[in-house]
């Protein structure tokens, strides 16, 4: 029995009426110019006006944040720069939809109950899987847990599960839906998932590059890890959706807590190089591993 029958009988039918209604029709005759691009042009335009709609705002909140671009990011001026960059998702989402002539449903996105069995699905996936790496780490000597951190880790849990779960479905809507399924328009499935993967971890490079460059094949790997959680889900993007989250909002939560340590004993190349478990074979291995246990559903 596969993963989709599993599902199946929660689905609930999407209504793509309700998402055309936020998009005014006479744009359509301009928008529809769009359609015969190649998928290339198609995505570099919609990088380009994500990043020209979001620049404004982000020079005047880097001001405050006495943040300038190219500038590497604090952690407390990361989340305020991003919030309106993702704020910006939804109306590039029903720009691409009117263009495409699509629904959500065609990006992975289906309002159905299965897309929560999914997301649960995910997030227990992504949870396990770096809870033994850490288990791992921890039985050779390489790290330690700070257990008087507990009460800490309980108050900042739910909130960072919140930002995790909306900073996933905000990417896997992007980058598994949108250009995964544009780039699927001129290229095999294959060619596709690379070129989407290789997109979603050179944007990385934005945010900080010392302690990212270490980590792009991580990232890279980890997007194809998720365009496979989208096959194997039958197109949806719910069990990428809740892999991703559990990924974020373990790795957050842990280290906002302080829950952990490094002793020194593990090497940078083995644990993390800067302590990024993207840029150490452990990390490697655990989306290799999570790959495996993704494979026998893919059919």
């Amino acid at each position: 029995m596969s993963l989709i029958s599993v599902k199946n009988g929660f689905a609930i039918p999407p209504d793509r009426s309700i998402w055309e209604a936020f998009l005014p029709s006479h744009l359509d005759p301009w928008l529809m110019v769009l359609k015969d691009f190649p998928s290339e042009s198609k995505i570099g335009l919609f990088l380009l006006i994500w990043l020209i709609l979001w620049l404004p705002i982000a020079l005047l909140l880097g001001k405050r944040l006495n943040w300038k671009p190219f500038q590497p990011l604090e952690a407390d001026q990361k989340i305020p720069l991003l919030v309106p960059l993702y704020l910006l998702v939804p109306w590039l989402g029903w720009l691409t939809l009117r263009v495409e002539n699509t629904s959500l449903s065609d990006y992975g996105l289906y309002w159905q109950w299965n897309l929560l069995i999914s997301l649960g699905l995910g997030l227990l996936l992504g949870l396990g899987g770096l809870g033994i790496v850490f288990v791992l780490q921890g039985g050779l000597g390489w790290l330690i847990w700070h257990s008087e951190n507990l009460n800490q880790l309980g108050k900042l849990a739910l909130p960072i599960f919140g930002l995790a779960v909306w900073i996933a479905l905000t990417e896997e809507f992007v980058f598994r839906g949108i250009f995964q399924t544009i780039l699927e328009e001129n290229y095999n499935p294959w060619i596709s998932a690379m070129v989407a993967s290789s997109i979603f971890a050179l944007l990385h490079l934005l945010w900080e590059r010392q302690t990212t460059l270490p980590q792009l094949p991580g990232l890279w790997l980890m997007g194809m890890v998720l365009v496979i959680a989208r096959w194997v889900d039958g197109g949806s993007i719910g069990l990428g959706w809740g892999l991703h989250a559990g990924w974020v909002w373990g790795l957050a939560s842990l280290e906002a807590a302080q829950m952990l340590s490094y002793t020194g004993k593990g090497k940078d190349w083995i644990i993390g190089i800067h302590q990024q478990p993207l840029a150490g074979i452990m990390g490697i291995l655990c989306l290799l591993a999570t790959s495996l246990v993704l494979w026998p559903w893919l059919s």
